[in-house]
């Protein structure tokens, strides 16, 4: 298929693909960027120095987890699921006065600004229908439900509690001091600890519905609020 030979159907998609990587790069750059404001606010530099407390996606951008991974999996799933990561803000503990609670605080950091992203896609997409004149199936809102539910995953995802993801910096904070080292070296096998787990136990299920859960939430609290704004 060429460009000269797409259909308004096959333009469509190509919009909608282009947009949701371009919103999930945007989402996942802000991620990243929590983090680097929250480790400077508690004392560490080391991101701002390197110039990642921005939101500038440029520097945040993985070639392969930031575009070549959404990318494919946007295209494989005929542009309904997406997923990847940006680089690691680097973050030296030894510039913290408390650094596992530092630490934990700078994890943390992440996943919410992915709820806060969450909760702003789905006031823009509630507008865009009640206000603007949308259909909720036209590209506008549909891109803008998906990136506020992508928003949701990431946060759900990051929050499990399994190096490296954020979660995990939070159990080290939690867990008795004799314990961290161990935990820590799981570090290197981590993610695929992760994948097992949800592909071959319950947890897989189990964060799934979670998510459902806080987006029927989400998408109930903003109907809510924009009501008592009379929109």
């Amino acid at each position: 298929m060429t460009l000269l030979a797409l259909t308004d159907a096959d333009t469509q998609q190509v919009v909608r693909i282009v947009l949701l990587v371009g919103f999930v790069i945007l989402s996942l750059s802000i991620h990243e960027w929590a983090h680097a404001y929250t480790a400077h606010k508690l004392g560490d530099d080391t991101a701002k120095s390197m110039g990642r407390l921005t939101w500038n996606p440029i520097v945040h951008i993985d070639p392969v987890m930031t575009i070549a991974v959404p990318a494919i999996l946007l295209i494989m799933s005929n542009g309904t699921f997406v997923f990847g990561g940006a680089k690691p803000v680097p973050v030296d503990p030894r510039n913290f006065k408390n650094p596992y609670a530092a630490n934990a605080l700078v994890a943390a950091a992440g996943p919410i600004s992915n709820l806060v992203q969450a909760f702003v896609f789905a006031i823009v997409w509630y507008l865009s229908i009640r206000v603007w004149g949308y259909q909720q199936h036209e590209l506008l809102p549909a891109v803008l439900k998906l990136t506020a539910y992508l928003n949701v995953i990431l946060a759900v995802f990051n929050m499990i509690p399994i190096p490296p993801l954020d979660g995990s910096r939070i159990v080290m904070w939690l867990l008795p001091q004799g314990m961290r080292p161990g935990f820590a070296g799981l570090e290197r096998i981590g993610i695929f600890i992760v994948l097992a787990l949800i592909y071959m136990t319950p947890l897989g299920p189990e964060v799934f519905r979670t998510m459902l859960s806080l987006n029927a939430q989400l998408f109930s609290l903003v109907g809510e609020l924009m009501g008592l704004l009379g929109l």
